[in-house]
């Protein structure tokens, strides 16, 4: 059920603005273009071949970036509507979330890391806030999807506060449009950050169970999926293995939706908000699981660690993958002359090693897991 909105809401009427003023539309909120742009962006089509869990051609039935994007768009709707907060902005900060992920995952992005330490590094986080008012090259006006500052707050902080080193992608953006990276971000990007924590909670169990990495009865062990599985077995005794296996997994989907948004009630009724600021000042995030829940949760993602995150056959793609991104970089940072034409512009002015890193990791961050397969292919084995 839908609610009015929150006088804690974040009002579109009340945005900080873009960095470049533009004109309102006449029939859209600053919102909803957000939240368009991102969808038609360069970087939001890439994540159809860029891994979740599963290198993107390992199967068809696996989650890809993409996918999971959408499935936290959808959970991220529902906790804000349920919570009297604006749904557009939300799902406009969940599409986004992860625009900044490498190719070959949180592999990728290690990999990518500890190649770029002395230049300062890599986090995708950041890397999102890069490609969206950077990247992206494609308006008359200006570089980047020149989103409202809402958006881009929600973005960069909707894990929480930023302190101490802040990534350089994210710092050079800051000083000259202040994201306030020191509080915690808005109510509508702490339920986008919940609900990625529930939509990777649940998929995965979906894909490792597809993956033959662990077996329903192992299931039926752990907490909340215990409760779920027994729920439909004395409900539908006799159900087939696949029926039964979809409708104990929606039930756990739906537990967690269902704490997050009493959980997260609770909390807001405590703080009674007048106002968008007052969450922000708050100290801590109000969207939030039960600590009970949250405990049982800890305990299904430690099973799904030790039984999917590090599978030998995950793991063994794990160090396929690394190495491909660790051929690849020395490569280009040694031939920046193997970029493309339009990527070698942007050192006309800046041959300095941070300055070809930079570029460097940009262009592979950017890289599908398809495509970064292919340039390894082409370069490295192939030879050039």
């Amino acid at each position: 059920m839908m609610h009015d909105p929150a006088p804690f809401a974040t009002r579109p009427d009340r945005s900080r603005g873009r960095l470049y003023p533009e004109s309102e539309s006449a029939f859209r909120t600053c919102f909803q273009r957000d939240r368009d742009r991102i969808i038609h962006s360069s970087a939001f089509r890439r994540l159809k071949h860029k891994t979740q869990v599963f290198v993107e051609h390992e199967g068809d039935y696996f989650r890809t970036r993409l996918t999971h994007s959408i499935e936290v768009a959808q959970v991220a709707r529902t906790i804000a509507g349920a919570l009297g907060l604006n749904q557009e902005l939300t799902e406009a900060i969940a599409l986004a979330h992860d625009l900044g992920h490498t190719p070959f995952g949180h592999t990728g992005e290690d990999a990518l890391n500890e190649l770029m330490e002395p230049h300062g590094g890599f986090d995708h986080n950041a890397q999102t806030v890069r490609i969206v008012t950077t990247l992206e090259r494609h308006y008359a006006e200006w570089d980047g999807l020149n989103l409202s500052w809402e958006t881009l707050e929600g973005i960069a902080k909707h894990n929480g506060p930023i302190e101490g080193d802040v990534p350089y992608a994210l710092a050079d953006y800051n000083v000259i449009h202040d994201l306030e990276l020191t509080t915690h971000a808005g109510p509508e990007a702490q339920v986008a950050a919940l609900a990625d924590d529930i939509a990777y909670s649940n998929h995965d169990i979906h894909d490792g169970l597809r993956a033959s990495l662990f077996t329903m009865e192992e299931l039926t062990e752990l907490p909340i999926l215990r409760d779920c599985f027994r729920e439909v077995d004395m409900r539908y005794p006799g159900l087939a293995p696949d029926r039964r296996q979809h409708e104990a997994l929606r039930r756990f989907f739906g537990s967690l939706v269902e704490d997050v948004i009493n959980t997260s009630r609770n909390n807001l009724g405590q703080l009674n908000p007048k106002c968008v600021e007052d969450i922000r000042m708050a100290g801590k995030p109000m969207v939030q699981f039960s600590p009970s829940h949250w405990e049982k949760l800890k305990q299904i993602r430690a099973f799904l660690f030790q039984r999917m995150y590090r599978a030998p056959s995950v793991v063994e793609m794990r160090h396929k993958v690394t190495a491909v991104i660790h051929d690849l970089f020395p490569l280009y940072m040694a031939r920046p002359e193997l970029l493309p034409s339009a990527w070698q512009a942007g050192l006309a002015d800046n041959r300095d090693d941070q300055a070809i890193a930079r570029l460097v990791a940009d262009y592979i961050s950017g890289m599908t897991d398809r495509f970064a397969l292919q340039q390894h292919d082409k370069l490295m084995v192939q030879g050039r």
